[in-house]
């Protein structure tokens, strides 16, 4: 099925059926995504059990998209570009620079 393999974009809920959740799992890291992932269920172990085994940078429960700006947000596979909102986006989108200042009036070289 084109849609459960394709990273979509856009107000879209896949309702599909499944047999057991090792089915659902199965189905879910198929694809060559993992931005993120939405399980909606009234059993909260269960959801916890199915999303530890979800190949997805973030997977909400009962809810979608509603992040916080301070938790890390990101995906796995051809997914994403690392993570956005933490210290992680800070250092991806720095490099590091050293530059060596000498302030005194004589110049000096350490060539030998």
């Amino acid at each position: 099925m084109e849609c459960v393999k394709d990273e979509i974009f856009g107000a879209v809920m896949l309702i599909l059926p499944f047999d057991n959740d090792e089915e659902v799992v199965q189905r879910a890291n198929k694809t060559g995504y993992g931005l993120a992932a939405g399980l909606y269920t009234k059993n909260i172990r269960r959801a916890h059990r199915v999303a530890a085994q979800l190949q997805a940078g973030t997977v909400f429960i009962n809810t979608y998209n509603d992040t916080e700006v301070y938790i890390p947000f990101g995906g796995y596979k051809n997914s994403g570009h690392g993570r956005e909102n933490c210290l992680e986006t800070l250092h991806s989108y720095s490099q590091i620079k050293a530059v060596y200042v000498n302030t005194q009036d004589k110049l000096e070289h350490h060539l030998g």
